[in-house]
């Protein structure tokens, strides 16, 4: 039901800790990795729409031969796309040498992208051309192994304008100021100047250039690199990467906007943006999978020391509760149980929009992401139901027999009401004007909804409303319910993320479009439209490090239900029989649920760095200009 959001991208790294031929032996296969890199991949595909792609390093590659391969991809399939490619470079080789599977050192000579370290990436575009030269990882090439960078990961920058000047300061002339370059190129400038250090010392201590070669990979700090290059970044990122010689980092954000989990062993290291995806690969258990504390980094180096380095001051954690309302596979423990306690929060506001009157009531959800909070709505039915009786049957008077044998058939009416016709929704996409095309993305259930009955349907999040009131609600219409309620298992939301999901703009929020319109109602639109412009102007003029979020005043003089009765309002069509009310999440049901993800700025407008206020202020300019583009 929800109009599409975009996902964040998804990062996988492995380090094999030990020679191929080990894997070899013990789990049949030198391929062992590459097996690995494609399942970690694939059970991230739900991150990853609009490419991938994956990047290895050989260790120990004598001078004249590749040890850097990467495959990327930007087509329908991207991680089916490259791992193909991989498998027919594979298998071109066995034609040549048909025993090659066995002689695992032979078959990482002979053969690119079999090595042991390895980054894959899978690519959810907000913005921008879906084209491969968008698709990580990139890669900055040196003929010095060590100033060799693969870089790929989840993030948004706030501040690539300040960052893209940083570097020109520098005396780089970077090829595009995009915050992936800007990011690549900052740690790169730390990495060569890190590397002629240590190269200077040496040829003092007296080491020839060659000798010099393999003390540099030994010397080199890339948690002293990662400071100083991460040091002005403002937004959130989880930001991994390879260096030529075999060491490697992750480094996520202070704030921990962006999620990153690892597990380490005698054997692997592996990092990847879901726990249940580590889980699942290598059949581990869900106490040994780690979060990557905010403001650290996980560094390993080429002999498989692993460690944790903090990098940027740990600030108040701010994860983003998007991750557990909607993005992350529900299969985690913790996902799975705040996703049920989001629909369980939210029944008290359900039963008193249907009157306590559960025998005439059908409980539904769509999209299939909204099943578990369905669920977690449905306990709290079950849970009221045996409250009542339980109530009745210590009744002081003595129980009521007819009501209890009443209350004992009552059960939750539960029913599947909509189930979406992919091909159909495949094909619409090609040209997204044809409404009535639009309108039957679903099918529909007919017969078990009566003229008496509410019709409650849960979902995510309500973003635009486009799909709710352009299919949805007069699908739900044609079977004939007195009320439908539609209900959100997450708040209103109100304000662009500039974070890395694709909610950019105002005037796409259906919130922000209701409250325009009481004030419209109330006479106060035009006023207040000025000032806050006027105010943005002036913060972005002034260049006010720490703005506020000028946009708050919009909402301001409305209760919550003010505006979840103008949104019910805006999607009602005329031609819709049914009473049309929407219920939405409150800010303070989504931190109880997710308490450990307590970041909320789409929801309540409170950015956690002082680049959001920026970007809000400068989309709420955008609006009033009618300038169609991004506020970052």
């Amino acid at each position: 039901m929800s109009d599409p959001i975009k996902h964040e991208c998804g990062i996988a790294l492995l380090q094999l800790k030990k020679p191929l031929s080990f894997y070899k032996e013990k789990y049949g296969t030198a391929l062992y990795g590459i097996n690995k890199m494609y399942l970690l991949m694939e059970k991230q595909h739900n991150r990853g729409q609009d490419g991938a792609g994956f990047a290895s390093i050989k260790y120990d590659i004598s001078p004249g031969q590749r040890y850097i391969s990467r495959v990327r991809s930007a087509k329908s399939e991207p991680i089916q796309n490259i791992f193909k490619i991989i498998n027919k470079r594979i298998q071109k080789q066995l034609e040549f040498t048909p025993n090659l599977l066995n002689n695992p050192e032979q078959l990482k000579k002979q053969v690119p992208y079999v090595g042991e370290l390895m980054i894959g990436h899978v690519r959810y575009g907000t913005f921008g051309k879906n084209s491969i030269e968008s698709v990580h990882p990139f890669l900055r090439q040196n003929n010095w192994m060590h100033r060799n960078l693969i870089l790929a990961g989840n993030f948004n920058l706030t501040n690539v304008n300040q960052l893209f000047n940083n570097l020109l300061e520098l005396g780089q002339h970077p090829k595009e100021q995009a915050d992936t370059v800007t990011i690549m190129e900052k740690i790169g400038h730390f990495l060569d100047d890190a590397v002629s250090k240590i190269y200077k010392d040496l040829r003092n201590e007296g080491y020839t250039k060659a000798e010099a070669s393999p003390l540099i990979a030994e010397r080199l700090k890339l948690s002293k690199i990662l400071r100083k290059a991460s040091k002005n970044w403002d937004g959130g990122y989880v930001v991994a990467g390879l260096l030529g010689h075999g060491d490697s980092f992750v480094l996520r954000d202070p704030i921990g906007i962006r999620p990153a989990y690892y597990y380490s062993d005698e054997e692997i290291v592996v990092v990847a943006s879901e726990r249940p995806v580590i889980q699942t690969v290598f059949n581990v258990s869900y106490e040994k999978i780690i979060e990557l504390e905010p403001g650290h980094a996980l560094i390993t180096k080429k002999g498989g020391e692993t460690m944790i380095k903090q990098i940027l001051e740990k600030q108040k954690k701010k994860a983003c509760s998007f991750e557990r309302i909607y993005f992350s596979r529900g299969g985690d423990t913790e996902i799975y149980k705040e996703r049920k306690n989001l629909g369980k929060a939210l029944f008290p506001q359900v039963h008193k929009s249907i009157k306590g009157d559960l025998e005439n009531t059908v409980f539904s959800f769509i999209p299939n992401t909204a099943e578990t909070s369905f669920y977690g709505m449905i306990g709290a039915v079950q849970d009221h139901v045996k409250k009542i009786l339980t109530e009745k049957l210590n009744n002081s008077k003595g129980p009521d027999i007819e009501k209890i044998i009443k209350m004992l058939n009552l059960k939750p009416r539960i029913e599947k009401i909509a189930i979406k016709d992919a091909k159909l929704r495949t094909f619409i996409t090609e040209d997204n004007n044809r409404e009535d095309l639009v309108a039957h993305v679903y099918d529909i259930t007919y017969g078990v909804v009566r003229k008496t009955d509410n019709l409650v349907i849960i979902d995510d999040s309500i973003v635009r409303g486009t799909t709710l009131q352009k299919s949805i609600l007069r699908m739900l219409d044609r079977l004939g319910p007195k009320k439908i309620i539609v209900v959100s298992s997450a708040p209103q939301i109100r304000y662009p993320d500039c974070y890395g999901i694709d909610m950019a703009k105002l005037e796409d929020f259906i919130a922000f479009r209701a409250a325009l319109a009481l004030h419209d109602d109330n006479g106060t639109k035009e006023k207040l439209i000025d000032e806050i412009y006027q105010k943005c102007l002036t913060s972005i003029e002034d260049d006010i490090e720490i703005p506020p979020n000028y946009v708050k005043a919009i909402y301001d003089p409305f209760k919550d239900e003010e505006i979840s009765k103008k949104i019910a309002q805006i999607l009602k069509f005329d031609n819709i029989k049914a009473e049309i009310e929407v219920i939405f999440q409150t800010v303070e049901g989504l931190h109880m649920a997710c308490p450990a993800n307590l970041g909320d700025w789409y929801f309540t407008g409170d950015y956690p760095t002082p680049g959001g206020c920026k970007v809000v202020n400068r989309a709420f300019i955008n609006f009033v200009e009618n300038n169609n583009k991004r506020a970052y």
